[in-house]
């Protein structure tokens, strides 16, 4: 099964084909990084007009990338939600389009859902349940259980900042370019994490907090400022890192103690940190858990692991009726917290 795939929910536009779930046939992505740069962060309408830009070229040099044609392609599949309306619509227009003159199945994916299967794309059949999922993005923190293809159970998730949020405003008290997570983790490296003792910030129970640990950092900063002191951006950057990847750490550490899973996935956009990779294959060592990390370039947004999910959405019969229509989700919660 050759699935056609678009993500357009924030500020990159994608399109892959996938077969059977697992095998990238072409896989094309334009960012928009440099476009958004000079604000410091995703300008929305910028992001719908650079959508509607790239969406036409890059279907057309994906499937060329591929050696298909539109015959050879069996369903269409698009990102519904979450993520920023305008850009939502471009993609998702385009896939009903398409679905709809080709006369192909069309698939609506949960953008979240669809990180969780960047690791079902890159191990297939590696992966057992049940399975503790951490996803960890710019928008969201999650630590969700697993226990089959479309079941989940929402274990935890943060009260306030997503920790990749976290990071990117952390990056900006500091001066550092945007998108500021990948500047940290650089940055870091240079750092001593132990210069600093900022808080993990740790509800007592699964949930999630890092507006605290920002905050730690933001009145560090203020008291160097005042003190005359220059600024150790390594060592801020490195001690920041410390506690919250800790505190993603010590969530994993509390939920297996009293529950038994068979392997740990981390995925999202935060999954590409150094800092957390390492940690996270030194722990699953210690205590003799499988990890699945995705390769680095699933764990941004990708159209990819939307194609990997709506492949086991299809096996499960969840096609959308072609005489339905599809609209937009803008907040749209993969499990909610029972």
């Amino acid at each position: 099964m050759n699935i056609l795939s678009i993500e357009s929910s924030c500020d990159e536009t994608a399109v892959a084909i996938v077969r059977n779930g697992t095998e990238i046939l072409a896989h094309e992505i334009r960012s928009q990084i440099e476009d958004h740069r000079l604000y410091g962060g995703v300008v929305p309408e910028l992001a719908s007009r650079q959508h509607l830009e790239a969406i036409q070229p890059l279907i057309q040099s994906t499937l060329q990338a591929a050696h298909l044609s539109w015959d050879d392609i069996d369903a269409i599949a698009a990102t519904q939600g979450p993520g920023l309306s305008g850009a939502l619509v471009v993609g998702l227009t385009t896939a009903q389009t398409l679905a709809w003159l080709l006369d192909k199945p069309l698939v609506g994916i949960n953008h979240l859902e669809g990180h969780i299967y960047a690791n079902f794309l890159a191990f297939g059949q590696e992966i057992a349940f049940p399975l503790l999922v951490m996803l960890v993005s710019g928008g969201h923190t999650q630590l969700i259980e697993m226990k089959n293809h479309g079941e989940y159970v929402l274990v935890g998730e943060t009260r306030d900042d997503a920790v990749g949020e976290a990071f990117d405003k952390v990056a900006r008290l500091l001066g550092l370019p945007y998108p500021g997570g990948p500047e940290i983790d650089k940055m870091a490296q240079q750092g001593n994490p132990f210069a600093f003792d900022f808080p993990m910030s740790l509800p007592r129970d699964d949930d999630f907090s890092f507006s605290g640990l920002k905050t730690a950092v933001l009145y560090t900063l203020q008291d160097l400022e005042k003190s005359g002191k220059p600024i150790p951006v390594a060592d801020v950057c490195a001690s920041f890192q410390r506690a919250a990847i800790g505190s993603l750490l010590s969530k994993i550490k509390r939920y297996l103690k009293h529950h038994k899973v068979s392997a740990l996935s981390i995925t999202g956009g935060v999954s590409a940190n150094r800092y957390l990779r390492e940690e996270l294959a030194d722990f699953a060592k210690k205590h003799q858990l499988k990890v699945f990390m995705p390769p680095l370039n699933l764990c941004t947004d990708n159209a990819a692991m939307i194609a990997a999910c709506a492949f086991y959405r299809l096996q499960a019969g969840l096609a959308q009726p072609q005489q339905e229509a599809l609209s937009v989700r803008p907040r749209w919660p993969v499990v909610i917290k029972a």
